[in-house]
């Protein structure tokens, strides 16, 4: 079976890419994935929030920036550049050590200040560049719209500094999901991921205390993703769409290429069954084509959008009684 497929216009083996999670963060790991047959690795997050926080630390230090702030911008400028090394050699390592595509990602929640960092990234040899934006809806103050604005302004800010492809991994909070990864798609993304899988608070009752219990995803969380694929590949949107979260087994795979994914980005199962778990993954795929005659990706991708039943039935909201007797 020929499982090769194009993602952000880069040739992969597979529609399977591992996503960025901690298990991506190392050499070690990211040769692991690639020997276990990852058509693609997206490196763990750079956070923006983190590059701040440690500029900041630094300017606190030492009360001499507060009286000279031109002193204050070029430590800041120093610092940033500290701040990303580790990354960057990361993936100039992972460059030299695998021969499959490795695409960086970013953490970010504004367009000002760090975005210079895209042309570092495209230097150091990543393939494409993934940005993680994490924007919460918990401000009242702030409108749906600016919320949006933004989004479509850090991808602006980004793709003015890069030549590489450029996606957003986006979170399901949008009040039109549909207008939103429009807007993204007209801005000029390369791709969309769906969906980016937030933490998920919890409450102890024994102590009263918030906690997290479910760090890792489920196959049902596929769902979500799921019908929102559908319905954005049929109607033809003009980007590139990876399917993320809950995917656990190459059954999910199959679900999200017949509903149009490009790709299909893995993290929980490999945390679960181990790195190696992929190799199954991707032979689970290849007897699945077999079995169903399918030669290729593009002999069953989107499938299911081609009878309007189905486009209906990911349109529907609520549930409905079988027997109205």
């Amino acid at each position: 079976m020929d499982l090769s497929t194009t993602y952000l216009g880069l040739n992969l083996k597979n529609p399977i890419v591992v996503s960025s999670s901690k298990l991506t963060g190392n050499i070690e790991n990211v040769k692991a994935c690639a020997k276990a047959g990852a058509g693609a690795i997206v490196l763990k997050s750079l956070f923006e929030e983190q590059i701040n926080a440690r500029i900041e630390t630094n300017l606190r230090k030492n009360e001499l920036y507060f009286w000279y702030p031109e002193a204050s911008e070029f430590v800041m400028n120093i610092s940033k550049g500290a701040g990303v090394e580790d990354y960057l050699r990361l993936i100039t390592e992972a460059k030299k050590a695998v021969s499959i595509p490795v695409i960086a990602s970013v953490n970010c929640v504004s367009p000002v200040g760090w975005t210079h960092f895209a042309a570092k990234l495209q230097d150091a040899g990543a393939d494409a560049i993934e940005l993680n934006i994490a924007i919460f809806p918990f401000d009242r103050n702030v409108s749906s719209l600016q919320i949006e604005d933004t989004y479509i302004e850090i991808l602006t800010s980004v793709k003015e500094r890069v030549t590489i492809p450029v996606s957003v991994k986006m979170g399901s909070y949008f009040t039109n999901i549909y207008a939103m990864a429009y807007r993204l798609a007209e801005a000029g993304t390369d791709g969309l991921v769906l969906f980016n899988r937030f933490y998920n608070p919890d409450v102890d009752i024994a102590t009263a205390k918030v906690v997290t219990d479910n760090v890792f995803s489920n196959p049902d969380e596929k769902s979500i993703s799921l019908r929102w694929i559908a319905l954005l590949t049929a109607s033809g949107i003009p980007t590139d769409i990876a399917a993320s979260t809950g995917i656990h087994y190459s059954i999910g795979v199959a679900k999200q290429l017949l509903a149009g994914a490009t790709v299909t980005q893995v993290c929980t199962t490999l945390y679960q069954n181990g790195i190696p778990y992929l190799r199954e993954i991707v032979n689970g795929l290849s007897d699945w084509m077999k079995k169903k005659g399918y030669s290729n990706i593009e002999d069953f991708r989107g499938l299911v959008n081609k009878y309007p039943e189905n486009t209906a039935g990911f349109e529907r909201l609520q549930y409905m009684k079988k027997n109205f007797e």
